[in-house]
C-alpha cells in the first residue's frame, strides 16, 4: 500500500505527546512567535521534549512559522529557524516570501521548508511556481475539488500535504482582510478576531431584509474521511487535521479515528501500534455540523444558526412537560436488536441556537437545567458527551514499536518493525537444570515490556537458555530496549531541503494580496519577474477586498440568478457590499 503522513495539530507539550500516542505520523506546533496561532505559543525547551517523544516512533515535528513578518521580525525568525533546525525540527511551516529568499540566499540551515496553505495555493500554476522552485513540499487551500487536487498531484513533484477535518475559514486562507479592516488584528500575522463566526444581516440595495442576524460567513466544519480513498489515489501524501487551539480530549478522539481509517487504505510513514481503550467517533468532539466541502461539488456547507458546537444528532422533542422533554431518539442497532442513544446526567445538548445541560434523566424523561426555548419538533444535539468526554480523560493509550526477539547460541537479538536490530551476548551463565522450563521463564519475561516503548510481537528460541534468575532476564531486557532505542533514533532519517532557485511567478503585477510585508519578500517577487505595486495591507495598503471566498451567499438563498446588488451588515449596522464572480463561483466581501 502507498505510505500517507496523518499530521495532527498541538497546542502544547501535553497535546502533542497525545497526538503522539493516538497514532499521528507528524505534529505541526507553533514556537514562541511567528505562528498563526498566536495565543498557543511553545518554548524551544518544549519543542526539544516533542521531538525526542515523537523520533522514537519516526514521527516528524513540523513548526508553524507562517506568519508575515517586518523587516526587523525577519531577522529574528532567521535566528529562530536555526534554532529549531539545531534541535532536531523536521521542517517549518512558511508564508512570508522573505524566509523563501533567505534560504535561496544560503542563509538558512538546509530544514524542509513547506510552504503553507496561507501563501493561497490554490490552483496548479501556484503550487508549480513551488515545486519549480524547490520547496519540499505544499500545503493546498481547502477549496479545492478532487479532480483539482489529482491534477496538481500528476503535474508536480513536490509532496502534497492536504487538510481532511476541522474547522474552516470561509475565505481562501491568506486572502482575508476582515479581521484587520476592523480591528487591525491581522490574521496573517496571528491574531485573527474571527469576524466570521459573528452575526451578520443580508440585505438588497433597496434594504430589503433576506436574512437578518444570522451567522452568514459561519461555516460547518470539514470532514473528508469518506474521500480518503480518492485523495490517495490522487497522489496526497500528507493528511492534516486542524486544530491547534483544540484540548486533548479533541485531539485524542479525531487523531485516533483517522488512524484507524487511513490504516485501512495505507501505511503509516511512521512506527508503532495504537493500543486503544475507547472506540473513536468524531461526531463526538467539537463540530458545527460536517461537510467535505468542494470535494465533490458545491454542497450546503455553511450553518448559519450557530457557530457553536452541534455535536452528534439525537432526535426531535416529541414532548413537553412543565420541568422535562422526551426525545424520540435516533436508534442505533446493537446485536440484531435496537437501542435508543442514552443521555446521560451533565451532558450538554443543542437545539436551534440554544442549549442546555442535563440535570437528571428518569426514564424518557430529561431534567434540563433551563427549559428556555424547548418546543416540541425541535431538533436536537448533543455537543457535549459527558461519559464519552470522561472516557478519553481516564483513557490510558498507549503507543509501542513492535519488535521480535531471536536467542541462538548465547546471543539474544532483537529487530524492531524498522529492522533496526540489536544483540546481546548472555555470558557467565550455567546451564539450567530444567531447560523447558527455564525456556518457558525465559520467553514469559521477554514478553513484559509494560509500559516500555515495545511489544513482542514473536520470540524464537533455538537451543537451550542457560540458568537465569527472573530479575536477570528483567534486567537483560530493560537493557536490550535500551540499546535497541539508541540505534533507533541513530538511524532515523531527516528530511533536508535541496537548494532553491529563483523562478517566473504566475502572476507579473502584485498588490496586497501578496502579503509583502518585508523588503525580503520584495526582493523576491522581483527576482522571480514581478512588479510589486503594493505592500501589505498590514503595510497600511487599503484592502478593498476583505475577503474572497467560495462560499457564497446568492447560492445559499438560490439567488443565482438575481441581478440584485447584496450587502452584508453587521451587528453596529456597517454595510459592507458583495461582488460575485460567477464564472469562478465565487463571492467577494468588499470594504464599506
Amino acid at each position: 500500500m502507498k505510505k500517507v503522513e496523518l499530521l495532527a495539530p498541538a497546542k502544547d507539550k501535553k497535546t502533542a505527546i497525545t497526538a503522539i500516542n493516538s497514532g499521528c505520523d507528524a505534529i505541526y506546533i507553533g514556537a514562541q512567535n511567528f505562528g498563526a496561532r498566536k495565543r498557543v505559543p511553545n518554548s524551544l525547551d518544549d519543542i526539544k521534549e516533542i521531538i525526542d517523544y515523537a523520533h522514537k516512533f519516526y514521527v516528524k515535528v513540523h513548526v508553524t512559522v507562517n506568519t508575515i513578518l517586518t523587516d526587523e521580525e525577519l531577522a529574528e525568525a532567521q535566528k529562530l529557524i536555526q534554532k529549531l533546525y539545531d534541535i532536531g525540527v523536521d521542517a517549518i511551516i512558511v508564508q512570508d516570501m522573505g524566509i523563501f529568499k533567505l534560504a535561496k540566499d544560503n542563509e538558512l540551515p538546509s530544514i524542509a521548508l513547506h510552504a503553507s496553505t496561507q501563501c493561497d495555493n490554490r490552483d496548479l500554476e501556484k503550487v508549480k511556481f513551488f515545486d519549480d522552485m524547490g520547496v519540499s513540499r505544499v500545503i493546498l487551500a481547502r477549496e479545492l475539488s478532487l479532480e483539482k487536487i489529482k491534477e496538481i498531484c500528476a503535474n508536480t513533484n513536490a509532496e502534497i500535504e492536504t487538510f481532511i477535518h476541522g474547522a474552516l475559514c470561509v475565505s481562501y486562507s491568506g486572502q482575508c482582510y476582515f479581521s484587520h479592516y476592523i480591528g487591525g488584528r491581522s490574521a496573517n500575522r496571528g491574531e485573527c478576531a474571527q469576524v466570521c463566526r459573528k452575526k451578520y444581516s443580508l440585505a438588497d440595495e433597496n434594504v430589503n431584509i433576506i436574512a437578518k442576524d444570522k451567522y452568514l460567513l459561519s461555516m460547518k466544519d470539514f470532514n473528508a474521511s469518506r474521500h480518503l480513498k480518492s485523495l490517495i489515489d490522487a497522489g496526497v501524501k500528507s493528511f492534516k487535521v486542524e486544530g491547534r487551539l483544540k484540548d486533548e480530549n479533541y485531539v485524542k478522539n479525531v487523531v485516533a479515528y483517522y488512524r484507524q481509517e487511513i490504516d485501512k487504505l495505507a501505511s503509516k510513514t511512521s512506527s508503532g501500534k495504537v493500543f486503544l481503550d475507547f472506540e473513536p467517533d468524531v461526531k463526538k468532539s467539537f463540530n458545527r455540523g460536517f461537510t467535505d466541502y468542494f470535494l465533490d461539488g458545491r454542497k450546503r456547507c455553511f450553518n448559519f444558526e450557530s457557530p457553536k458546537s452541534l455535536g452528534e444528532k439525537l432526535g426531535k422533542i416529541t414532548k413537553v412537560g412543565k420541568d422535562y422533554f422526551e426525545i424520540g431518539c435516533m436508534e442505533v442497532k446493537i446485536a440484531g436488536g435496537q437501542v435508543g442513544i442514552k443521555i446521560n446526567s451533565q451532558d450538554g445538548l443543542y437545539f436551534n441556537g440554544n442549549g442546555c445541560l442535563v440535570n437528571r434523566v428518569e426514564g424518557k424523561k430529561i431534567y434540563p437545567n433551563k427549559m428556555d426555548g424547548i418546543v416540541v419538533g425541535l431538533e436536537v444535539y448533543r455537543n457535549f458527551d459527558s461519559k464519552f468526554e470522561k472516557q478519553l480523560e481516564n483513557s490510558k493509550i498507549k503507543r509501542q514499536i513492535g519488535v521480535e526477539f531471536s536467542f541462538e547460541n548465547g546471543i539474544l537479538t532483537v529487530t524492531d518493525e524498522d529492522n533496526n536490530s540489536v544483540n546481546l551476548t548472555l555470558t557467565d551463565c550455567e546451564k539450567a537444570k530444567n531447560p523447558e522450563k527455564m525456556k518457558e521463564n525465559f520467553i514469559s519475561q521477554l514478553k513484559k515490556t509494560g509500559d516500555s516503548d515495545f511489544y513482542v510481537q514473536d520470540i524464537k528460541i533455538l537451543g537451550e537458555v542457560p540458568f537465569m534468575p527472573i530479575s536477570k532476564i528483567n534486567e537483560i531486557r530493560r537493557n536490550i530496549f535500551d540499546e535497541l532505542m539508541k540505534e533507533r533514533l541513530k538511524n532515523y532519517k531527516r528530511e533536508f531541503q535541496k537548494p532553491l532557485k529563483y523562478v517566473k511567478f504566475p502572476k507579473e503585477n502584485l498588490d496586497y494580496r501578496a502579503n509583502i510585508h518585508n523588503q525580503c519578500a520584495k526582493e523576491f517577487y522581483e527576482k522571480c519577474g514581478c512588479e510589486v505595486c503594493e505592500m501589505s495591507a498590514e503595510s497600511g495598503a487599503f484592502p478593498k477586498e476583505l475577503m474572497r471566498t467560495k462560499h457564497c451567499l446568492k447560492f445559499a438563498f438560490d439567488m443565482c440568478k438575481s441581478p440584485k446588488k447584496l450587502f452584508l451588515i453587521d451587528e453596529k449596522g456597517k454595510k459592507y457590499p458583495l461582488m460575485f464572480d460567477c464564472k469562478n463561483c465565487e463571492m467577494v466581501v468588499l470594504a464599506s
